[in-house]
C-alpha cells in the first residue's frame, strides 16, 4: 500500500504541488553501487514505456507544469507543480517515471556525462564540499560518511542492472509517500494514489532492507589552499534523529547561536550573542548554526567563513557560546529563541511547495504529519535547565568532527580544540 497523506486544502489556489517521497538514499547504498540513487534520479526523465524523453518534456510544457527531483541521503523525491485541473495527469506521470522508465543504454551513457559535469559544478560550491567532507570524517567508513554522487569511478561503472536493482530493492509500496499541497481533494488524491499505485509490491521475497549503522567519530579533515581568499570551516557534534525527544531542545539551543552575516543590517543589535562578537570584531565574512537530522544520527554545529587572520578568534568565540549553553543560558534568551524559532517555522510553511515538501518528509520520517499547536507546545515546554542539560548531554566534553577548506594555517589543532569542548570549574 501507498501512503496518501492529508494535503493542505487551499481551495482557492488554482495550483498544486504534488509529489512522491520514497524512503531510499545514498545510505542504502555500499561502496561498490555508491551513487546509484542519483542516477536513477537522472534517468527518470528519460523516457517510459508509454513515453519518449521528448513526449514527457511536451506533455509538461503544455500543461504549464513543473516536474523535478532530488536525492539526500535518506530520500528520493520526485514532484510535480501544475494546475488544479491537471492534478490526474500530474500523478500519473509520476507514477509512469517510478514504474516503467526504460533505462535505455543509450540514455545511461549519455546521463554519465550530465553528472560528472553536475560533480564539477559541486566542487565549485565551497560550502558542500565542506558539508560533504563533515560527513566523510565525522561518519567515516559508513554510508553516511559517502556523497550522494558518488565517486567518479562508480559513476563511470554504473549500469542498468544496478538502476534495476536499486529500483526493486527500494522503490516498495510501504516505503513512498504520495502527498499534495493546494487546491487538491484529499479524496480525489486517494483514488489516484489506488488506482496508478495500488499493483506497487508492498512485501519482500526475503529480508526488508535496513541502513547500516553510523557511528560518528570525532576527527577532522583538512584541505589547505592558501591561494583561496577565505577558510570554510564547519564543525559538529553527535546530534539524535528526527523522532528523538531531545530534537526540539537542540532545535531551539541552534536558534540562540543563529546566524549571520556581513550584509545583516544592526549586527550589534541582534540576539544572538555570537553575531554581535563577530559584526563588533569583524571576525567572519558570514556563519550559521546548523541542526542536520537523519533516522538515528544527526550533526549539530556551525559553518563559517572567515578571512585567514580571524579564525582562531572565531573558533574561540563560537566555542565559548557553545559552552554558555551548556552552563549559564538565561530564561529571557531561550524565551527569545523559543518565539524566533515558532515564527522561522510557520514562515517556513508559506505556499503549496514547502508545505508538500514538509508533509512527505514528515510522513516518511514519523508516518504521521505533527500539527503546529503540538509542535508548538513542545517547543514552548523547554526552559533554560532544558538547554542546559540537553546541550551538556551532547556538546559539552565531546570530541567534534570538523572539516577545513581554504586558508586555514591559523585554524588551532585538533586538540586544542578538543580542549575547548569543556570549562575547568571548581
Amino acid at each position: 500500500t501507498i501512503l496518501a497523506c492529508k494535503p493542505c486544502r487551499m481551495s482557492s489556489i488554482g495550483a498544486l504541488q504534488v509529489g512522491l517521497w520514497i524512503d531510499a538514499g545514498s545510505r542504502y547504498e555500499n561502496e561498490r553501487n555508491n551513487g546509484t540513487a542519483h542516477f536513477l534520479e537522472h534517468m527518470a526523465f528519460k523516457g517510459t514505456r508509454k513515453r519518449s524523453q521528448l513526449d514527457l518534456e511536451l506533455e509538461i510544457e503544455n500543461m504549464g507544469a513543473h516536474l523535478n527531483a532530488y536525492t539526500s541521503r535518506e530520500q528520493t523525491v520526485y514532484y510535480a507543480k501544475a494546475f488544479t485541473k491537471d492534478l490526474p495527469r500530474a500523478v500519473e506521470i509520476l507514477a509512469d517515471i517510478i514504474q516503467n522508465s526504460t533505462l535505455g543504454g543509450a540514455e545511461i551513457e549519455r546521463e554519465r556525462g550530465v553528472i560528472l559535469r553536475e560533480m564539477q559544478e559541486v566542487e565549485t560550491n565551497l560550502q558542500e564540499v565542506v558539508f560533504d567532507y563533515l560527513h566523510a570524517t565525522a561518519y567515516q567508513a559508513t554510508a553516511l560518511g559517502r556523497t550522494i554522487l558518488g565517486p567518479t569511478e562508480n559513476i563511470k561503472t554504473i549500469n542498468r542492472g544496478d538502476l534495476v536493482e536499486y529500483i526493486t530493492t527500494h522503490y516498495k509500496g510501504p516505503r513512498i509517500v504520495l502527498a499534495a499541497a493546494g487546491g487538491v481533494s484529499h479524496n480525489e488524491l486517494i483514488d489516484l494514489a489506488k488506482y496508478h499505485f495500488g499493483n506497487l509490491p508492498a512485501r519482500y521475497k526475503g529480508e526488508a532492507p535496513t541502513f547500516p549503522q553510523c557511528d560518528f567519530t570525532g576527527s577532522e579533515i583538512r584541505v589547505r589552499d592558501d591561494k583561496m581568499p577565505l577558510a570554510h570551516i564547519a564543525i559538529a557534534v553527535e546530534a539524535v534523529g528526527w523522532s528523538h525527544p531531545d530534537t526540539i531542545p537542540l532545535m531551539v539551543a541552534n536558534t540562540l547561536i543563529g546566524n549571520w552575516d556581513r550584509s545583516f543590517g544592526g549586527g550589534v543589535n541582534l540576539s544572538s550573542k555570537l553575531a554581535q562578537m563577530a559584526c563588533q570584531g569583524n571576525l567572519c565574512h558570514s556563519f550559521q548554526s546548523f541542526n542536520t537530522c537523519y533516522t538515528d544520527t544527526g550533526l549539530w554545529g556551525l559553518y563559517m567563513v572567515c578571512e585567514p587572520g580571524t579564525i582562531n578568534e572565531m573558533m574561540h568565540f563560537a566555542q565559548l557560546e557553545w559552552m554558555s549553553l551548556c552552563t549559564s543560558v538565561t530564561e529571557s534568551e531561550v524565551a527569545r529563541a523559543k518565539n524566533l524559532l515558532k515564527t522561522n517555522m510557520l514562515l517556513h510553511l508559506d505556499g503549496s511547495t514547502p508545505i508538500c515538501e514538509d508533509i512527505g518528509r514528515q510522513m516518511l520520517c514519523y508516518s504521521r504529519r505533527i500539527p503546529l499547536h503540538e509542535l508548538e507546545a513542545r517547543i514552548d515546554a523547554i526552559d533554560a535547565k532544558t538547554i542546559k542539560d540537553v546541550c551538556t548531554k551532547y556538546i559539552y566534553d565531546k570530541s567534534p568532527a570538523i572539516a577545513a577548506v581554504g586558508p586555514i594555517e591559523q585554524l588551532p589543532d585538533y586538540n586544542r580544540i578538543r580542549s575547548g569542548m569543556y570549562w575547568m570549574r571548581t
